[in-house]
């Protein structure tokens, strides 16, 4: 691993080498470079290139534009060298490929992992529930975010650190993930603070990030790219309080309908879905690869 340090803030990345094309690797919020090791271990034919994205990992701090942190994956792509590289994000990585893809009309080819839109978006995005009971569940979600938020800014002692990430592992247990490699990730998220630590991202990152239009829905972004882009949907909800189940089951079916709307009107962009959460890049590692690595080759070798 590397620090780049050509930017305005210091960007750690991790360059996993291989003769193929490079791709860079851009981990969702609240994760970090390791996030990517079980993928990394099943594509082929690419450069891996993973990077903790600025206020995550060991990436510094600064604030939260989209412009920002592309400026940082600039910087990292000239000093490694990769010219024009492909790129595969998740969740919020998956919105910030096609924004990379955006400026960079060059890039060979881009790919979405589950990174359209968040599970608080526009109403309209809700397909097949009455309006009340979308008002109503958005308010519940808005309150359980803005509660974990609250949660994840509270300083930690180093006993309640190991708590939450015991807590973590069980969740992964759970989840079908292998709860080490998930708590890898998380752990390199927590930074000494006065004898304990705080999990990063902090809280103006996380603030700044729920102002964005782009995370509310992806979609209007991707409508505008030229680049070759690869969108793939997980089919489950996330674990979600009951009474949020029919909220997330209309998520999933507006986001169906709107991504096959998409795909319909721009010959770039292909959707494939994937038997798993939204966790996918844990879940189905051996599945994700095989789906980037296979578009990755098929266009970089038609460039």
């Amino acid at each position: 691993m590397e620090t780049i340090l050509d930017g305005d803030i210091p960007i750690a990345v991790h360059d996993h080498g291989g003769d193929g094309p490079p791709l860079l690797l851009l981990h969702g919020a609240g994760g970090s470079l390791l996030a990517w090791a079980p993928v990394v271990a099943h594509l082929t034919g690419v450069r891996p290139v993973a990077v903790d994205l600025r206020g995550h990992g060991r990436s510094g701090d600064g604030p939260w534009t989209w412009k920002a942190v592309l400026d940082d994956l600039d910087h990292v792509v000239a000093a490694l060298g990769l010219r024009e590289p492909a790129v595969a994000g998740h969740s919020l990585g998956g919105m910030l490929a096609g924004l990379w893809a955006e400026r960079h009309p060059a890039c060979p080819a881009a790919v979405s992992l589950d990174g359209h839109r968040a599970a608080e978006t526009h109403p309209a995005n809700y397909a097949g529930l009455d309006p009340e009971q979308v008002d109503r569940g958005l308010a519940v979600l808005h309150e359980l975010f803005t509660q974990q938020v609250a949660m994840m800014a509270r300083p930690m002692t180093a006993g309640q650190a190991e708590e939450f990430l015991e807590g973590q592992r069980a969740f992964a247990a759970a989840q079908d993930v292998d709860p080490e490699t998930w708590v890898r990730s998380l752990r390199r998220n927590l930074r000494p603070h006065d004898g304990g630590f705080l999990l990063r991202p902090g809280p103006g990152v996380t603030g700044a990030l729920r102002e964005l239009p782009e995370l509310a829905d992806a979609l209007p972004v991707f409508r505008r790219l030229t680049v070759p882009f690869l969108i793939v949907n997980a089919t489950r909800n996330p674990p979600v309080p009951p009474p949020l189940v029919p909220l997330m089951d209309a998520y999933r079916a507006g986001l169906r309908r709107d991504l096959a709307a998409l795909a319909a009107e721009r010959p770039a962009v292909e959707v494939r879905e994937i038997d798993a959460g939204h966790g996918m890049v844990a879940e189905r590692p051996a599945e994700v690869a095989a789906l980037i690595s296979a578009f990755v080759r098929r266009h970089t070798e038609a460039a």
